[in-house]
């Protein structure tokens, strides 16, 4: 796991380009891995939201570099949450842990930057603004 403190700014917001005495930035590309094992199935017991979380782990870019031993890990974590969500009061100790086994598996981007990867964004679909000669088409369709 990485530092504790404020979460470091992704590389491309920073504004100085001194090096870092802390190890070099991974990179990763966001979306699931091209090669992920064969893995177990959600129970069909867990919470919904449990479910959720453990399934979108296999669509993360960080799964790229989960061993067996993390993916166990991330099933124990599931387990725990469901337990967590489905009881009637919660264990303020029992969420804490959690939450760190959650933060051990870099599953925030706060996460991510303290251990120094970054996920690779997808550039966004600029989408063209509607031309002045369709808003005067529409305009003159509705008797404007």
């Amino acid at each position: 796991m990485g530092a504790h403190g404020p979460i470091p700014k992704r590389s491309e917001e920073r504004r100085r380009r001194n090096k870092d005495a802390g190890p070099d930035l991974v990179r990763a590309s966001s979306g699931p891995p091209l090669d992920l094992p064969d893995l177990p199935e959600p129970d069909e017991h867990w919470h919904d939201i449990a479910t959720d979380w453990y399934l979108s782990l296999r669509e993360s870019g960080q799964a790229a570099f989960y061993q067996p031993s993390d993916w166990a890990m991330a099933r124990y974590a599931a387990h725990v949450m469901s337990q967590v969500l489905l009881s009637e009061r919660a264990n303020g100790q029992l969420v804490a842990a959690l939450n760190s086994v959650m933060s051990s598996l870099l599953t925030t981007e706060g996460d991510r930057r303290r251990a120094r990867m970054e996920l690779e964004r997808r550039p966004a679909v600029k989408q063209a603004p509607a031309g002045v000669t369709a808003i005067a088409d529409y305009r003159a369709s509705i008797g404007g």
